[in-house]
């Protein structure tokens, strides 16, 4: 089965971090720039919290408050549930339910290392199925 290695060895290790002290406007727009969905928010070399899109719509869009006045630390979500390269994608799968959660950062000798997300997950486990399934056909169809 599956770990977060295999995952972050295909996907990368690039995570994109933010300061408390950003604004909410910033974080978005860095966020826009690669595509991502969360940054994580780093003091430091400590983590101290994550952003998500959905933080921005429900803690400053929804309450009408001004993106460009708002700084990351009043919205940031800081419980935070981190994991390592060796955790499986299975153990994965199951605090992003459990949790209903949608990122994972990945700790690598107490250093942040990467960042998984559900979707990242998902896809990863499903080629590793179909791989699987393949391997299981050619085994077969060879043994006839």
């Amino acid at each position: 089965m599956g770990v977060v290695s295999n995952l972050l060895e295909s996907k990368g290790h690039v995570v994109l971090t933010v300061s408390p002290d950003t604004s909410v406007r910033d974080a978005i727009e860095k966020m826009a720039d690669i595509s991502a969905g969360t940054a994580v928010v780093v003091e430091g070399a400590d983590i101290v919290g994550i952003i998500s899109e959905r933080d921005v719509i429900r803690k400053v869009v929804l309450q009408d408050k001004k993106i460009d006045k708002v700084k990351v630390k009043e919205i940031m979500t800081t419980d935070l549930t981190s994991i390592t390269q060796e955790t499986s994608l299975d153990d994965c799968m199951q605090l992003i339910t459990e949790k209903r959660i949608r990122h994972l950062p990945v700790i690598c000798e107490g250093n942040l290392c990467g960042i998984v997300s559900i979707g990242d997950v998902v896809k990863y486990l499903i080629v590793e199925k179909d791989f699987r399934i393949k391997n299981l056909e050619t085994y077969i169809s060879g043994a006839m």
